[in-house]
């Protein structure tokens, strides 16, 4: 394969980001400039500054070779407003296009919009001279608050969209009354869903687009297995080797993740009102924390272990009677459950969206609606250590056969094969031969 120049677009990238979509942007952008790619990615720090009140942590130069630049204005909070109502790079659009080139020069391979919510909106897709992707992290295409929760406080079953945006107290967007997505949409040569479901899901709401589906990715095992070994004659996985020193004293459920309403903690702490038999740790930040910590009061059973380094967060996993994911709202994905597979650790998830999708097929865990559920799901988990064992391997089995880089980035450029195929791209049908 020859070297391809790849430029990636989007509104949040570390260490200016939330969540986990930029983690896996990064990762993506990582895999790519191993592989001797050349990528530069473009996203708005403005974004990041408006959001996060002001604070802007340190940049440091990537050591993986990644041209990074962070697009500024002078113009701040109004140049956000201006995309996010008019849906187009009002005040980055020159620097945009003078990167990308105009429609005759074409400086890249193939320039890749992951969340263009605030970076340019659709009027973004028209830039540039190169085959587009758009791999949709969020539900932004369909949704103008991204994540289908509607009013704030349930899940968005039906259209409600303009009163629904003055509940998350945002201003209506003008451009999605407009056909601007459709139109600036068929610049684009393939839309990527993280999930079948998240696909699906899309469709539903109307995306007048097809979507490819590919998954989130981990770095490869630290055993290399060809890809072609069969599952039988790999290595035996990581949970059936003796355990390092546990980091709690008592058996223990973990939550990881950023703690917010709809991550669904609120309905998963009373529940160590009642089970007494392990403790809820719980990894991570946000804005709902305050309210968390005092619905949990002085239950000795639940304690806030706030952000941990990642060295830290894999040791809790690894001793973690199961990972809880309890999300009230549709997810694209879910890192955490492939983060957790990984680590050999059983994942006990809430029935919704793309999540039994993931724990189902890989056989690695359980799920629930009740409460009841729940609690039937951790006392299974803990009471029955050969169960416990079947789960983790399995879902260790998911992730090094499905969820890991070498599956996935082969993935990614099969994806942009077919999409160069369809509109006879014979540049990188050549680079890719």
């Amino acid at each position: 394969m020859r070297p391809l120049r790849f430029c990636h677009i989007t509104t949040f990238y570390p260490p200016h980001n939330f969540g986990g979509d930029g983690i896996g942007i990064q990762r993506l952008c990582k895999a790519l400039a191993r592989r001797g790619h050349h990528v530069h990615v473009l996203y708005d720090r403005d974004a990041y500054r408006t959001l996060s009140g002001g604070k802007d942590p340190e940049v440091l130069p990537d050591p993986d070779g990644i041209q990074i630049t962070p697009l500024t204005s002078p113009m701040g909070k109004l140049s956000l407003l201006m995309t996010q109502q008019l849906g187009k790079p009002w005040a980055h659009g020159p620097a945009i296009a003078k990167i990308l080139g105009d429609g005759q020069t074409r400086h890249y391979d193939v320039i890749n919009f992951h969340n263009a919510s605030l970076v340019g909106g659709p009027g973004l897709f028209a830039y540039g001279a190169a085959l587009k992707l758009y791999m949709a992290h969020e539900h932004w295409l369909v949704c103008a608050s991204h994540v289908l929760w509607r009013h704030g406080r349930e899940l968005c079953t039906s259209r409600e969209c303009l009163r629904c945006v003055l509940h998350h107290k945002r201003p209506p967007q003008l451009w999605r009354y407009t056909g601007l997505l459709e139109r600036e949409g068929k610049h684009i040569d393939a839309f990527i869903a993280m999930s079948e479901w998240s696909r699906k899901k899309h469709l539903d709401y109307g995306f007048p687009f097809d979507m490819d589906v590919l998954p989130y990715f981990l770095p490869d095992p630290e055993t290399s297995i060809p890809a072609e070994q069969p599952t039988a004659l790999r290595p035996a996985p990581a949970s059936a080797e003796p355990n390092s020193t546990s980091p709690h004293e008592r058996p223990y459920f973990l939550f990881v993740g950023r703690l917010e309403l709809i991550k669904g903690l609120q309905q998963v702490i009373p529940v160590f009102s009642r089970y007494a038999d392990a403790d809820l740790l719980i990894a991570g930040d946000g804005d709902y924390a305050a309210t968390l910590r005092t619905l949990a009061g002085n239950n000795p059973r639940v304690k806030f272990l706030g952000r941990l380094p990642p060295d830290d967060l894999n040791r809790y996993y690894k001793h973690a009677q199961a990972l809880l994911v309890p999300s009230l709202c549709y997810e694209t994905f879910g890192i955490i459950v492939i983060e957790s597979f990984r680590q050999g650790t059983p994942v006990i998830a809430r029935d919704i969206g793309p999540l039994p999708e993931i724990v189902l097929a890989a056989g690695g865990g359980a799920v629930w609606r009740s409460e009841d559920e729940l609690i039937a799901a951790m006392q299974r988990v803990q009471r029955d250590p050969a169960q416990r064992k079947a789960w983790a391997e399995a879902g260790e089995r998911a992730y090094a056969d499905h969820y890991c880089e070498r599956v996935v980035v082969p993935g990614y450029f099969d994806i942009i094969r077919r999409a160069a195929e369809r509109k006879n791209d014979q540049r990188v049908l050549d680079a890719l031969r």
